[in-house]
């Protein structure tokens, strides 16, 4: 069968429908912390602990990140959007006030996050516009019983605190 052109507006349209997290992927280069916001991520495999992410072939950031070799996910809680925001400007000082220790790789685990995934970069495949990237996991931590931001129809929303039957 042939490939039929799907417009990029129709693709962001459908695909928008589907709510993901919202991350923000950090690593440490030459000293100095290195940071995205990425809302492409999720697990790919229980054994080995492997996680995947997919930056834009035109990040800025994500050369930076891969040059480090290794990197962290911090899954954002919903209070943190405008931390959020701050990571995804580029041509800013997206470290200003932001609070981290380093994991075990060095990478920044940022101060209330949901959740931290300190990875080795395993593999990098260039798919389409994005970089498919994938990391080994080798920490991880998470604070339950908060809210997630969650990104969905192109805005930021919240879970109602009612559960699916």
């Amino acid at each position: 069968m042939p490939d039929v052109p799907i417009p990029s507006r129709e693709f962001r349209r459908v695909l928008g429908g589907f709510a993901s997290g919202v991350t923000i992927i950090t690593a440490v280069v030459d000293g100095e912390p290195v940071g995205m916001t990425c809302q492409s991520f999720f697990s790919l495999s229980l054994d080995p602990p492997l996680i995947a992410f997919s930056p834009s072939l035109n990040s800025t950031s994500y050369p930076r990140i891969r040059q480090s070799g290794s990197f962290a996910v911090n899954i954002l809680e919903a209070s943190q959007r405008p931390l959020c925001e701050q990571f995804s400007r580029s041509g800013t000082d997206k470290w200003r006030g932001v609070e981290w220790r380093p994991g075990v790789t060095g990478s920044p685990l940022l101060e209330g996050a949901l959740a931290s995934i300190d990875c080795r970069l395993e593999q990098e495949l260039e798919t389409g516009d994005h970089y498919l990237t994938i990391g080994r996991v080798l920490e991880l931590d998470s604070t339950p019983g908060r809210q997630p931001l969650l990104f969905f129809n192109g805005s930021y929303e919240h879970l109602s605190g009612t559960r699916a039957a």
